[in-house]
């Protein structure tokens, strides 16, 4: 897909999260905090609110914007939970970083509307989904209710089939027209603060997902800021015949390929050398 580079429109991008207006002109880093027992890197290691928000404190230190909550693994062969256990692992987490950390940013990843509602009441700032409003027909209007900034990832339409390889003609190609509809629909319901997420490692192979970052800059046309979340992904371990905490330098080294392309908030485990990296830019 050759798109001249002249052509691609430039905006200065910034999100309002519950009235504070967050610029992504300067990159952001959204550290990972799972509240999953069977998350495929670091599951059952933070899902009691003790260790939750001592690992919420470590990430903001290490120089994290923001906090991405997840309480259902997404992995391939995850436990599939409902709603309103999402909601139990959440608990108190969100109202307990709040108070401790008033200045935190917090998403929740989720593709419920009864978890964004229960979400918003607690505090969070921004809705990170990782279906498209596939998975759930009212988690669209939910989050125009609250009008919250919302992360609108691609990935195949279903649960059961979002770790499916599709073979794709041209996969920058296929992203954008995913997002040109969708965005159509956010901004039919009024949803206007949108960041996009290609979705690296959701139905797609290891040749899809390195063109997708040499294309970064191509993706969304860059008239909306994107979110790349390549942390401990199989598409560069796997390939190295490597774990998922041993691929740090290749990791940073791709950060900084898509950073140097236009990305604007990279959704990370290691938020420290991350931090570092963006500093170096």
């Amino acid at each position: 897909m050759n798109i001249p580079a002249s052509s691609i429109q430039r905006n200065n991008f910034s999100i309002n999260c519950n009235g504070r207006l967050v610029d992504l002109n300067t990159p952001k880093i959204m550290g990972i905090l799972n509240l999953t027992p069977d998350s495929f890197s670091d599951g059952g290691k933070f899902n009691n609110e003790k260790s939750a928000l001592l690992h919420a404190e470590k990430l903001l230190n290490d120089g994290a914007d923001f906090i991405d909550i997840g309480a259902q693994s997404t992995r391939p062969n995850a436990e599939y939970l409902s709603a309103e256990e999402e909601i139990r692992r959440i608990g108190n987490v969100i109202s307990l970083i709040k108070k401790e950390f008033p200045e935190a940013l917090i998403s929740i990843d989720t593709f419920y509307a009864d978890v964004v509602k229960f979400g918003y009441n607690e505090g969070m700032d921004v809705v990170n989904d990782i279906s498209g409003g596939y998975f759930d027909e009212n988690l669209l209007p939910t989050v125009a209710e609250t009008k919250l900034p919302y992360i609108l990832m691609h990935s195949n339409t279903s649960y059961s089939t979002m770790h499916e390889k599709i073979h794709y003609d041209d996969i920058t190609m296929s992203v954008n027209y995913y997002f040109s509809e969708k965005i159509n629909q956010l901004q039919k319901l009024g949803i206007y603060d949108i960041v996009l997420d290609p979705g690296f490692g959701f139905g797609k192979t290891v040749e899809d997902q390195y063109k997708m970052i040499e294309e970064v800059e191509h993706l969304g046309f860059g008239r909306f800021p994107l979110l790349i979340g390549i942390s401990r992904k199989s598409f560069i371990y796997k390939p190295l015949n490597k774990k998922p905490l041993e691929i740090g330098e290749e990791t940073q080294k791709l950060h900084r390929k898509v950073l140097e392309k236009g990305a604007k908030i990279l959704r990370v485990h290691d938020v420290a050398e991350t931090k570092n990296l963006v500093g170096e830019l």
